[in-house]
């Protein structure tokens, strides 16, 4: 896992800690470097990682780096922080055969993200936000807190469950 993400950012906590979690190797880039398309490359390539994040804006910048191709031990690529466009996602997954990558959406609310994403070829027009992460529930409701139908404008809200004392749900 490639730790490039400064730490005053809340995606940084999950970058920090999962591969720890998880017993996988923790790269950490140099500060700044998240800025630098050709250096994440080259780390990316010295030190086999797998798995990387990136807001889009920053994917779309990487992505335009012809180096990336190199990537070739990247499995995973997380996108969150804005919207994914389906042409970065689609660059992305030309660049680096084999590569899944992985829209992730959540309010700063919720303490990083509540939904996820994984972008298939039909993702062509636009992006999904996806479908909610584990013990989290998402609805689209509109200004009388109902439930409104697929295609019409709403409100997300998100629920969670609190374990403490039974199942509860708690909104943000």
């Amino acid at each position: 896992m490639l730790l490039k993400t400064p730490v005053t950012f809340d995606v940084s906590v999950w970058e920090l800690f999962w591969p720890l979690m998880v017993g996988a190797r923790l790269v950490v880039a140099e500060p700044g470097g998240h800025r630098d398309p050709a250096y994440l490359v080259d780390v990316i390539v010295e030190n086999g990682v797998t798995t990387a994040h990136f807001v889009p804006s920053m994917l779309a910048v990487f992505t335009a780096e012809p180096a990336v191709a190199r990537c070739v031990s990247v499995r995973r690529v997380f996108a969150s922080g804005e919207a994914l466009s389906a042409s970065v996602a689609s660059r992305m997954r030309g660049l680096v055969p084999g590569v899944r990558v992985h829209n992730l959406y959540g309010p700063t609310e919720a303490s990083v993200d509540v939904t996820f994403h994984e972008v298939t070829d039909a993702d062509v027009v636009g992006v999904p936000i996806g479908v909610p992460v584990w013990n989290t529930q998402v609805f689209v409701l509109d200004g009388w807190l109902r439930p409104v139908p697929v295609g019409v404008v709403g409100e997300l809200y998100v629920g969670v469950c609190s374990w403490r004392g039974g199942i509860g749900v708690g909104w943000i």
